[in-house]
């Protein structure tokens, strides 16, 4: 170990990961560069070949590989130096715990040779006290280098043995390479130089570098004023993709805004109008009641007269009936006479008159108009320069009549203008129409429409580059229901979700020890059985079976509840979060930091860390979770982060910021989009991220009813399955932006 106060070695300058395969994550082994400057083992590289390309896992670049085979990449001598020194220092011949000298077995003085405490930078050998002091009393290795082994192995001289370190002939094993064949661009030792390079120019290795380093300088610099380039542009974007995310969330709110106006002022106007409906229809109602009941007063008195006339006529003598002709002549010329029979009153039929536009789909109150960002360059006296950008504007488009357009609707036979009742149905757009042009209800008939809830709650105020743009998913209720069944012993607590089945899913109740099958209507399916006494923490469904973490064992059970097997999983953590890959035949979980993937036989597939070696130690992934697109998104609760990586353990993005609130990131679902949903459960919220973790903006709050959400799934890619933490389940229908 260097002393403290030494200088940083050779070793400890370049990064850990350095020497490490991206592929194997172990030492390099035989590295093979790449065109694209990436370097990996020879025997990885054979097994990642497709055919005749190989691309790169770091840059996706497609490399075609020479006839010869993966061998034929060229060999990365800068990489195979280092190697050579971290094994010189970590190696060796040791007996008793200490390194052995490697002059005294040739010379004879020991089989095994004597305790080192020196070491020959040229000769790259551990020798012994007094090897070492007759090192230096030869012609041939009077001007070698020895030093202390102990200052050695601490690093002190990395950089004057790299100096001295030769790199050895491929062909030639131990020769080293000292020529430059400028013809074929080769490196040649002696024994090459001799056999078929004799005829070509060489230059000494030193000369070569001298010759060829300007030109190399100068393309690096190259590069250099492109990365600056790139740097620039990419702040320029990312001001743009800001920017444009803001006045997104400005335009979002005002279109909020316009449309709970237009609401407001058309359910005000629509409350009006069937006030004056109830008005008109009331006072008609109570004319036609008089009317009515003088109607019957009189219909009552005839009824009287002409039975009375009847009986006498059918039931009198010849006497009476000419005795009360008189009278009864005179009492029915008087009925006869009297206008008790008038003609109908006057009835006016309300009719609702719809703008003429209200129905036509081409129009609409409100409409986007994009412009492009525009940059001028107005010199003043200090020569700088001021950027203008427009802003997206909202244009309301007013539904007049055209002029010239009388607007007649068919007659009814009275003459009163009429609509049809299947064409009489209002969107927001024919409502903006109605509220412009000022519709008014004057005559009776009916008006079929269809009514739709309107949901108004508080809207929690907008951050910039969050919510209210418009451009995200968007919840839309479904259904809730319980997860407690009569047969439960206790009140569940759901640990786990996942998808099982069309429109069905799998929940993993820890407390009652089973896995429930539910419909996304709420209907109880049954359960998937379970071996005795496991109580299922994590789960996910694959093709034909179904994955779950119980304690510190992972198992795969068929839908009947069969072990299939079972694996013994790290104690490094109290549990083991578990989900499908996208291909359906391999299951992942998180142990101790780092994913293992098992394939439906129960062999281990691959195993990463997210971030690579450098992050051992540094991970603990609670809750994990798969994309469509086959990245894996897990909750770090020793960083407090969301990580989103690639199969081969890439950071791909990594959300630390202040959208958690300062609580650990909780259950993790992905859509058919790529956005990701996150659960925080301490504050009552879902929020979105993009897919490579930028916060977005909140999904669900508490005014969806969110109440300690624990666990969440996504079914079809389209419906976000809720766990609260007293058994509820809600379902909610993701809107996605282009719908």
């Amino acid at each position: 170990m260097v002393s403290q106060g030494s200088p940083a070695s050779l070793l400890e300058a370049l990064s850990s990961d350095f020497l490490a395969c991206k592929i194997c994550l172990e030492q390099l082994h035989t590295p093979k560069t790449l065109p694209c400057l990436h370097t990996y083992c020879q025997d990885c590289l054979a097994q990642l070949a497709e055919g005749s390309h190989v691309c790169c896992p770091e840059c996706r670049e497609a490399v075609p590989v020479p006839p010869a085979g993966v061998a034929a990449f060229k060999t990365n001598f800068f990489v195979n130096g280092l190697l050579d020194l971290v094994k010189a220092r970590a190696c060796g011949d040791l007996r008793a715990g200490k390194p052995a000298c490697a002059l005294c077995p040739l010379v004879g003085a020991t089989s095994a040779g004597g305790p080192a405490t020196a070491r020959c930078l040229d000769c790259a050998d551990d020798l012994c006290q007094a090897c070492a002091d007759g090192h230096r009393c030869t012609r041939q290795t009077h001007s070698h280098r020895v030093v202390d082994l102990l200052g050695y192995r601490a690093g002190w001289y990395d950089e004057e043995a790299r100096e001295r370190q030769a790199a050895q002939c491929p062909q030639h094993p131990g020769e080293a390479l000292r020529f430059l064949c400028q013809p074929c661009s080769q490196l040649l030792c002696r024994e090459c130089r001799l056999d078929p390079h004799l005829d070509h120019p060489c230059l000494p290795l030193a000369e070569a570098v001298r010759a060829r380093r300007p030109g190399l300088e100068e393309l690096l610099a190259g590069v250099d004023s492109n990365l600056a380039e790139l740097e620039a542009t990419r702040v320029v974007e990312k001001e743009a993709l800001a920017q444009l995310r803001e006045q997104a969330a400005r335009v979002g709110t005002q279109v909020e805004e316009a449309a709970e106006g237009v609401l407001r002022a058309l359910l005000a106007q629509k409350q009006e109008v069937l006030g004056q409906l109830r008005a008109h229809v009331e006072a008609a109602e109570e004319a036609a009641r008089e009317r009515l009941a003088k109607l019957e007063d009189r219909e009552q008195v005839a009824r009287a007269a002409a039975a009375f006339a009847r009986r006498v006529l059918s039931l009198g003598r010849e006497a009476e009936i000419l005795s009360l002709e008189g009278a009864i002549t005179q009492r029915l010329q008087q009925l006869q006479g009297c206008p008790w029979m008038p003609g109908p009153a006057p009835c006016l039929l309300p009719q609702l008159e719809l703008h003429p536009r209200l129905l036509d789909k081409d129009c609409h109150l409100l409409r986007l108009s994009f412009e492009e960002q525009h940059k001028e360059k107005d010199c003043g006296k200090d020569g700088a320069a001021t950027q203008e950008g427009t802003e997206t504007q909202i244009q309301r488009e007013v539904g007049a009549k055209p002029e010239g357009q009388s607007g007649v609707q068919p007659q009814c036979r009275d003459g009163s203008p009429t609509l049809k009742e299947d064409k009489a149905q209002l969107s927001q757009e024919d409502a903006g129409a109605l509220l412009e042009s000022g519709g008014r209800v004057n005559k009776k008939k009916k008006f079929k429409g269809r009514c739709k809830s309107i949901t108004r709650e508080p809207r929690p105020a907008l951050e910039p580059n969050l919510d209210g743009s418009g451009l995200l998913p968007r919840p839309i209720f479904y259904c809730s229901f319980p997860t407690r069944m009569p047969g439960d012993k206790r009140s569940p607590r759901i640990t786990g979700l996942c998808p099982f089945g069309p429109r069905e899913i799998l929940v993993a109740d820890e407390q009652n020890r089973a896995l429930k099958r539910f419909s996304l209507n709420g209907d109880y399916k049954g359960v998937v059985p379970v071996p005795d006494g496991c109580s299922p923490c994590s789960v996910a469904a694959l093709q034909s079976a179904v994955a779950f973490s119980a304690g510190a064992r992972l198992y795969l059970i068929s839908p009947s509840g069969e072990v299939q097997w079972r694996r013994a999983l790290s104690l490094g953590q109290a549990s083991h979060a578990v989900t499908a890959l996208p291909s359906g035949d391999r299951v992942a979980v998180s142990v101790a930091g780092h994913v293992e993937v098992y394939n439906m036989e129960g062999s281990l597939a691959t195993r990463f860390i997210p971030g690579g070696k450098a992050s051992r130690g540094q991970r603990a992934l609670v809750f994990l979770t798969t994309s469509p697109q086959g990245n894996f998104v897990g909750s770090d609760w020793q960083q407090t982060s969301v990580v989103v990586c690639d199969g081969l353990g890439q950071v791909i993005g990594e959300y630390k910021g202040p959208g958690l609130h300062g609580c650990q990131p909780g259950s993790l679902s992905v859509d058919k989009n790529g956005y990701i949903f996150l659960t925080i459960r301490e504050v009552n919220k879902v929020v979105i991220l993009d897919p490579k973790g930028s916060l977005l903006g909140d999904f669900l709050t508490a005014f969806h009813g969110l109440e300690k959400p624990r666990v969440t799934t996504m079914v079809d890619g389209r419906y976000l399955v809720v766990s609260l933490s007293n058994g509820t389940i809600h379902v909610f229908r993701v809107r996605s932006p282009d719908s």
